[in-house]
């Protein structure tokens, strides 16, 4: 329903109303079958719609987490939502801490990545994943590599790096990835114990600044526009850099 800037109603689903969804998991708390209720993919609307909600609800429901993406390449949430969970005390229990394993770096190798890696052995199954961190998009594929280049300049794995940052917000309760294999398991376990030093995360926000991955649609419809006047992709990129820059700074 909601891209990096816009939103489109006509992508908006029907769903079951937030009363109804609120009644039944009050009686599921009255029962003892679960002590708190989570949110997940909410907007900084929907999950303020809840908790406006619940303060009216006769049950006995306390919102204490919001499952949404959060990554490197993935920084929405701190764009609204955290706002949100810092003044109402909802923890973010971020899923795709990898986005999707691309922060591992294996896609970047030149045959594409391990044949049996989730993109590869079920591409087309994810298309909002896939859109998201989609390496043929030059937004995604520079940041990545500068990310990648911060972890290897810091003897550190890009895991780590990925997993680090993750972690080290405030607002993060836990990260939520998957592992199809033990040893993938282990290195993940190892990378949570890494802890980013300031020199680190000032280059993160360095290349997220540059790239400005959480509002990239403005920086991509700029550079589409220069695009279409026959300028080849690269250059656009890099004019419509500039220009934003030029925009930052006046």
């Amino acid at each position: 329903m909601f891209g990096e800037t816009d939103y489109d109603p006509t992508c908006q689903f029907s769903s079951i109303p937030i009363e109804e969804q609120l009644e039944a998991l009050g009686r599921a708390v009255d029962a003892g079958k679960i002590r708190y209720v989570g949110l997940s993919n909410e907007t900084p609307y929907g999950l303020m719609k809840f908790l406006e909600l619940v303060k009216d609800s006769p049950a006995s429901i306390k919102i204490v987490s919001l499952q949404n993406s959060y990554n490197l390449l993935c920084r929405s949430f701190d764009s609204g939502l955290a706002e949100c969970c810092h003044q109402e005390g909802i923890s973010l229990l971020a899923y795709s801490p990898l986005a999707m394993g691309i922060l591992s770096g294996k896609y970047f190798a030149p045959d594409g990545g391990p044949p049996d890696a989730r993109l590869n052995l079920f591409r087309g199954r994810y298309l909002e994943g896939e859109s998201r961190y989609n390496l043929s998009n030059v937004v995604v594929r520079a940041a990545l590599k500068e990310y990648l280049d911060i972890a290897e300049k810091h003897g550190i794995s890009p895991i780590s790096l990925a997993m680090g940052f993750v972690l080290r917000h405030p607002l993060v309760g836990s990260a939520i990835f998957g592992a199809t294999k033990l040893w993938q398991l282990q290195e993940v376990l190892a990378a949570c114990q890494v802890k980013l030093t300031q020199e680190i995360v000032s280059a993160i926000d360095e290349v997220h600044r540059r790239w400005l991955m959480s509002h990239s649609g403005l920086l991509v419809m700029w550079s589409l526009a220069l695009f279409s006047l026959g300028i080849d992709m690269e250059k656009s990129m890099l004019m419509a850099m500039f220009c934003r820059d030029r925009q930052t700074h006046t």
